[in-house]
């Protein structure tokens, strides 16, 4: 695209597939989760080519590099051509253990009410004695 073109950044960000809706990211602007150098952006801000885009994303930040302005959704194998990942290695290591603890936290039938499952195991300890 015309690098002379004007893309507001919550149609960018929707558009190289980093929301699911637009209306996400600039939701995601107004409650202060984007940033561009050390300052939040409003949703209406124009994005410019070689800028880093932070975003967070609940315990870590993700860094993005625009690479280019597109407005258009596009596919997922076109996106490289758009942006560069260039987040720090520390922040890809705080997102990895967080997806660990999530992981560790989410075990199925792990509380509340038994699995039907574990209620036959329960039944086949007790009734074995």
């Amino acid at each position: 695209m015309d690098s002379a073109a004007k893309v507001r950044i919550d149609k960018w960000l929707w558009a190289v597939r980093l929301f699911k809706t637009r209306s996400l990211a600039a939701e995601a602007c107004d409650k202060g989760r984007v940033r561009i150098g050390d300052l939040t952006v409003k949703p209406s801000r124009n994005v410019k080519i070689e800028e880093v885009v932070v975003l967070h994303r609940g315990p870590w930040y993700q860094h993005i590099k625009v690479l280019d302005i597109t407005e258009k959704r596009m596919g997922a194998a076109l996106v490289k051509d758009y942006l560069l990942d260039v987040t720090p290695s520390e922040e890809m290591e705080k997102n990895r253990l967080h997806q660990l603890a999530q992981a560790a936290w989410n075990v199925k039938g792990g509380a509340g009410r038994p699995t039907k499952k574990d209620r036959r195991e329960i039944d086949d300890f007790t009734t074995d004695w």
